[in-house]
């Protein structure tokens, strides 16, 4: 039998889908896909990129790869409050491997399928194992959800739980915990969540939000330092899952759940008088403040911040 190439490649795994959205004119199949933008409302647009050995293990099961390389694309449009409309995928592959392309495409085009996403395009090449979508999302015009907009005295809130991911990413580098954690962090790690409708329900009430990739004290700096605001946590105040508080009291760190990313979960302000229209599940960590820097509490001490969690060439 004679190896795929591109075109085959691309006609055997990832055109099975029917298109969905009315503003997908054109999918795959010609130079460029073709989309309506209907009036009223803006194109979200972003781009993300997963390196093997940099962004998942070289054991990583492809299925699980393929809903994760999806869920942070999504999971970035659901920061904005945007409605996912399409992706684009870009692999390049060290070689055709039939089995890793059926099961990474159940991933994610599974997931694309949860939230009606249209692949329409992308591209094949060969090289060193690399990932690359590029997702589109619309929002109502001027209504997008910004990192720039937090306000002095707006509460800080945060959906699920934090350092779940980092810990799962502990378990695979040899950390040792319960099966019943072990399975929980390694979901969470494997098998992210994007927040797609929690960001559409917050669309008139929050005024700054950041999903948690990279880690909370990094991307709540981001919002501080674009919104030019300080910040005060409270360490007590973290949402955490009985599997990271059974790590913390296991070895003390109880840094992890601020500096581990890879959770998704959305942080978030909202001034005072808007509290009461949040109908999601979500957690008050801290307030926004005049003072520029960002200061956690912890037993109602003042901690020192030496790590703000992940950066790439740092």
């Amino acid at each position: 039998m004679q190896p795929l190439t591109e075109f085959p490649l691309i006609q055997r795994f990832f055109t099975q889908q029917r298109v969905k959205n009315p503003q997908t004119n054109l999918g795959i199949g010609d130079d460029c896909a073709l989309l309506s933008v209907p009036d009223g409302y803006q194109l979200a647009i972003t781009t993300d990129t997963m390196v093997e050995n940099v962004h998942f293990f070289a054991d990583a099961d492809p299925e699980q790869l393929g809903h994760k390389l999806l869920a942070v694309n999504l999971s970035d449009l659901a920061s904005m409050g945007a409605q996912p409309l399409s992706v684009t995928l870009a692999l390049t592959l060290p070689k055709v491997n039939e089995d890793w392309l059926t099961a990474f495409s159940k991933g994610f085009l599974g997931l694309a399928e949860q939230y009606s996403v249209d692949l329409i395009g992308g591209d094949t090449t060969s090289g060193h194992l690399t990932l690359t979508v590029q997702a589109l999302g619309l929002v109502p015009k001027g209504k997008g959800l910004r990192r720039s907009t937090a306000k002095v005295g707006d509460y800080i809130y945060l959906t699920g739980s934090l350092g779940d991911a980092g810990l799962g990413l502990k378990i695979k580098q040899g950390y040792n915990c319960s099966q019943a954690h072990t399975e929980t962090a390694l979901a969470r790690f494997n098998k992210p969540n994007p927040q797609v409708q929690t960001g559409l329900a917050l669309l008139d009430i929050a005024n700054a939000c950041i999903d948690i990739s990279d880690g909370l004290l990094a991307d709540l700096g981001h919002i501080l330092e674009q919104s030019q605001v300080g910040a005060s946590l409270h360490w007590e105040s973290l949402p955490l899952s009985e599997a990271v508080k059974s790590y913390i009291n296991e070895t003390g760190d109880w840094s992890l759940p601020l500096i581990a990313g890879d959770d998704y979960e959305l942080c978030f302000t909202v001034s005072p008088e808007k509290v009461k229209l949040l109908t999601i599940p979500c957690t008050k960590i801290g307030v926004i403040e005049a003072l520029s820097g960002l200061r956690l509490y912890k037993s109602g001490q003042l901690q020192s911040l030496t790590s703000k969690g992940y950066e790439h060439f740092s």
